[in-house]
């Protein structure tokens, strides 16, 4: 009988490099006698030294240059924004994450959502599993929350959580993603240290974290570029300044 190997099993993990070890015909590497040495610090410092005004049109060009639609606005023109979205993209169905009210009322759009007119109004549910992806296939746009956003690359990170599924980001045909100003970072290495100390003290769980760079961009067929050929066809940022 073939025996189950379980994942994250100390016991699989040291028969496996052992094994390794011996095919290679050399003994095991060992962590402590070659420990990682840093040769610099640039993951920490690159632009390090921006404030957050700095950020915000560092991550404007960088996002537009990756052929994403990116808007800042007050909270107060939050609710209109997203109204104007779903009218510029003929929005007819339309999936939104189930956070609590707390949060949609921070971003002063409880009531935005609460009165939403539209043939189709799906939720990411965690309790209805693969239909969430059903819902979302079928979805004309998704509209979510970011945790980050990366001036760097113009890159927005999300957690995957019960709330607002891998799936969400992805299968819509449009999508919207809010980011306060506040949460907009230097680049991949500040997000990669936040997320560590989240999981760390317990205030995260997740499967898996999104770090999505605008809309897809495809060169491979004649060198012609093309955008959204995988996921949606097109994204848009907005970064609410006043949070």
């Amino acid at each position: 009988m073939t025996e189950t190997i379980k994942a994250n099993d100390p016991k699989n993990r040291e028969e496996f490099l052992d094994f390794i070890a011996k095919k290679a015909d050399r003994p095991r590497h060992e962590l402590a006698n070659d420990p990682l040495v840093f040769i610099n610090d640039l993951p920490e410092t690159t632009l390090s030294g921006l404030d957050q005004d700095e950020l915000l049109a560092l991550a404007k060009t960088n996002s537009e240059a990756i052929h994403v639609d990116f808007k800042t606005v007050p909270v107060a023109k939050l609710s209109e924004t997203l109204e104007n979205f779903l009218h510029e993209k003929d929005i007819y169905s339309l999936m939104l994450p189930t956070f609590a009210d707390e949060k949609w009322q921070e971003y002063g759009i409880l009531d935005w959502r609460n009165v939403l007119d539209l043939d189709k109004l799906y939720f990411w549910d965690a309790k209805r599993g693969r239909d969430n992806l059903v819902d979302a296939d079928q979805s004309d746009a998704a509209i979510g929350f970011a945790d980050y956003l990366l001036a760097e690359s113009g890159t927005i990170t999300a957690a995957t959580v019960k709330e607002q599924g891998r799936g969400f980001h992805f299968l819509p045909t449009h999508y919207l993603a809010i980011i306060p100003k506040s949460k907009i970072l230097p680049r991949m290495r500040q997000a990669i240290d936040r997320y560590d100390e989240a999981m760390k003290t317990g205030k995260l769980k997740t499967s898996n974290i999104n770090f999505i760079s605008g809309p897809s961009n495809s060169g491979d067929i004649e060198m012609v570029l093309i955008v959204g050929v995988h996921g949606p066809l097109d994204m848009t940022y907005v970064v609410v300044e006043d949070l």
